[in-house]
């Protein structure tokens, strides 16, 4: 099983969920979160005053799948989430050695 990590822009949540619940993914966790990459943050005015906005709001969106599956949720992933500009995220992929619903005791993939 692998866990799939995605930091995106907030308003591709959705699109974002759509693509995965399309790929058979039946559960997900959204965090809201702060963050910057490249773009390192950017700057606005507020009141007549200049200031920099060093982290900008994102969502990381978490999913556990079956190994077999990771390669086309990873695909829906980009191609809901990409907006082709600087900031649109990105995927990691981490092993998961073992998994447990607390309610039935299920492990593993019986478990997700």
């Amino acid at each position: 099983m692998k866990q799939i990590t995605a930091i995106l822009k907030p308003f591709k949540l959705e699109e974002v969920r759509e693509a995965l619940a399309e790929c058979g993914v039946t559960g997900l966790t959204v965090t809201e979160v702060k963050g910057f990459g490249r773009q390192k943050g950017h700057t606005e005015l507020y009141r007549g005053a200049e200031y920099v906005v060093d982290f900008l709001p994102k969502v990381k969106v978490e999913v556990v799948v079956k190994t077999s599956d990771v390669d086309r949720c990873v695909e829906a992933i980009i191609k809901s989430a990409r907006t082709g500009k600087i900031g649109d995220g990105k995927i990691f992929i981490t092993s998961v050695e073992r998994v447990v619903r607390i309610r039935t005791g299920e492990q593993d993939e019986s478990a997700v």
